[in-house]
């Protein structure tokens, strides 16, 4: 197993002889936006510790494709450095990495058995027939109950859950140094993603690989990674556990991008201590007050299950001050019956929120509401820089 460490690794393309020209919109017809620089990877750093799993989320085009491709060594034209512990990869080729690598698509050769994919890395080195077969047998016990079965079968005869098996068991037979994992599970059904995902959490456990998983999936993320990597144009803008990532957002992207539904955020403007949101008026911590002037445009974030509705019925957060009080009507209602409550999207003057309250409390569209939100689950953000005010 290895230690990944990028430092300082920029990837620029061009527009004029790229494809990534093709994914943006319009037809890009002048010279100079032919000849637009995109910084796919941006002076990124990043740590990946010896046999831990680092999960990488952000929106479609940050980069997360580029980063594993970097990494794997299918791109070779960046600058900065990549180390597989001590070791700089530049002039190492991709063959010689020791990488296991998983896609969308499985790629497996369709014309090879189940065996014939997992046993081609050894033909390829020409390794001895009985320590092909003993890695083979090996990983298909660790695979699990009835795998064996698959390496009797081609792809075409497979269902997209067995492929991805036999795509899985292919990395890892290799015994690799690094895993990457480029969005394995997306093409499958909700039911065999969740089964394959369970089974890569099992895989990972047992061997320690060290693993960088890329995915759009934020309940894959949260399940698979033991620290996730918020990703945006380029950058790795936030990188740990999930509890501290949604708790601790260093900015207002993170705190906007994390979560099912993210946080809220509002904007408002300051005035003599206080934050205006439309008609209401919020007081800012004193932290907060000292970073701030008058005029400055603020986000106030709100956790949807930080609510509490008011008046009749309703309930104080464990009697905890209640520094927010917020007046609306109901305009969607989701019922999450798993979870036992249910989300429902409140409108406030110009702005509409999601709201994460009990399922057992009866609510119509159009109900008129009064939630309130205790001091401590208020955040405060720069309109413009998206810093998160008063942490310092």
């Amino acid at each position: 197993m290895a230690t990944i460490r990028l430092q300082d690794v920029t990837k620029v393309y061009s527009t004029r002889d790229n494809p990534i020209s093709n994914v943006m919109p319009g037809n890009i017809t002048s010279p100079e936006l032919q000849a637009q620089k995109i910084h796919a990877l941006d002076h990124l750093n990043l740590v990946v510790p010896d046999g831990k799993t680092l999960t990488v989320v952000g929106p479609s085009g940050c980069g997360k494709s580029t980063l594993l491709r970097v990494i794997a060594g299918l791109i070779t034209d960046y600058t900065g450095h990549v180390f597989y512990d001590d070791q700089d990869m530049k002039e190492v080729a991709p063959k010689d990495r020791y990488i296991g690598m998983i896609f969308q698509n499985y790629a497996l050769y369709p014309h090879f058995y189940g065996k014939g994919n997992l046993k081609f890395n050894f033909i390829v080195r020409q390794s001895p027939d009985a320590e092909a077969e003993e890695r083979i047998r090996t990983t298909s016990e660790l695979m699990g109950i009835g795998f064996k079965e698959l390496l009797k079968r081609k792809p075409g005869t497979l269902s997209g859950g067995q492929q991805q098996r036999v795509a899985i068991a292919r990395a890892l037979v290799r015994m690799p140094k690094l895993m990457l994992c480029d969005e394995p599970l997306s093409n499958l059904d909700a039911k065999l993603r969740t089964q394959t995902r369970v089974e890569i959490k099992r895989l990972l456990q047992r061997f320690q690989i060290t693993t960088l998983y890329v995915t759009h999936d934020q309940v894959e993320a949260i399940a698979l990674g033991d620290e996730i990597a918020i990703m945006r144009e380029g950058i790795i803008i936030q990188k740990g556990t999930y509890r501290e990532l949604y708790e601790q957002p260093t900015n207002a992207f993170v705190a906007g991008f994390l979560g099912t539904p993210p946080m809220n955020l509002l904007e408002g403007i300051v005035d003599e201590g206080f934050l205006y949101v439309g008609d209401t008026r919020v007081l800012l911590p004193q932290k907060v007050a000292n970073q701030v002037h008058n005029g400055q445009a603020l986000q106030l974030g709100i956790h949807p299950e930080d609510a509490a509705p008011l008046g009749n019925g309703g309930f104080r957060h464990n009697d905890r001050q209640v520094m927010l009080r917020l007046q609306g009507i109901v305009e969607v209602i989701e019922p999450d019956f798993a979870r036992h409550r249910q989300i429902i999207y409140v409108r406030t003057g110009d702005y509409t929120y999601s709201v994460q309250i009990p399922q057992d409390r009866v609510l119509n569209i159009g109900y008129k509401i009064e939630l309130g939100f205790p001091a401590e689950a208020l955040y405060f953000f720069d309109k413009i820089t998206e810093e998160r005010l008063g942490v310092k």
